[in-house]
């Protein structure tokens, strides 16, 4: 198993999931926003693992394979860890449940593609996507009880965390539809003109 930096970096993304939900089930102020700032520091990791391997060229099959199995184990657990403490309300249960379906979706796609060897572009929109996304679940595991923690507590937390749960699952959507209109074309035997967003 490589052990660069940008793959150790990958991998801490991992070992910060039970961490973040074993404090998330503490269900104290200090706990969730402790469970906040795990959450904010694995999703970093996201940025400075691709950035590194880029600029010293530290490229390994191993990093492909596991960075957006990474990514996508960290949001799955906020999600479950929200869902299942009942920090979410009844109507944002929807847009996390659109994000789950899209995760699996892109997955299944990116094993047919990767067969092709088709490669996947990270588009603007699709950075914008990554962003609203990890924002959202970061502020919906702070909440409105980790809020006061840091001053904050004035602000409707949870609610925008809801908020932009709701413009992620939009954003998602339209991500999930590039991918599976250009795995369409290539199952029909159509070459894509559609930009791929991951």
């Amino acid at each position: 198993m490589p052990t660069n930096l940008p793959n150790l970096l990958t991998l801490s993304r991992i070992a910060a999931i039970p961490v973040m939900v074993a404090l998330a089930a503490m269900r104290t102020p200090l706990g969730d926003m402790a469970a906040c700032v795990v959450f904010g520091l694995a999703g970093i990791t996201d940025y400075f693992d691709g950035k590194i391997a880029r600029d010293r060229q530290q490229f390994s099959d191993f990093g492909r394979m596991l960075d957006p199995i990474a990514d996508k184990l960290l949001v799955a657990a906020a999600l479950m860890a929200l869902a299942g403490m009942d920090r979410l309300s009844p109507a944002a249960l929807f847009p996390a449940i659109v994000i789950m379906l899209r995760e699996i979706l892109v997955s299944g796609l990116r094993e047919y593609l990767a067969g092709l060897r088709i490669g996947l572009p990270v588009t603007r929109l699709a950075k914008w996507k990554t962003g609203v996304q990890m924002g959202a679940l970061g502020t919906l595991l702070a909440g409105d009880s980790g809020a006061p923690v840091v001053g904050l507590g004035f602000l409707p937390v949870s609610l925008i965390g809801e908020v932009m749960l709701w413009t992620a699952a939009g954003l998602t959507l339209i991500t999930g539809w590039d991918y599976l209109v250009a795995s369409m074309r290539h199952a029909g035997g159509q070459p894509s003109k559609t930009a791929l967003r991951p």
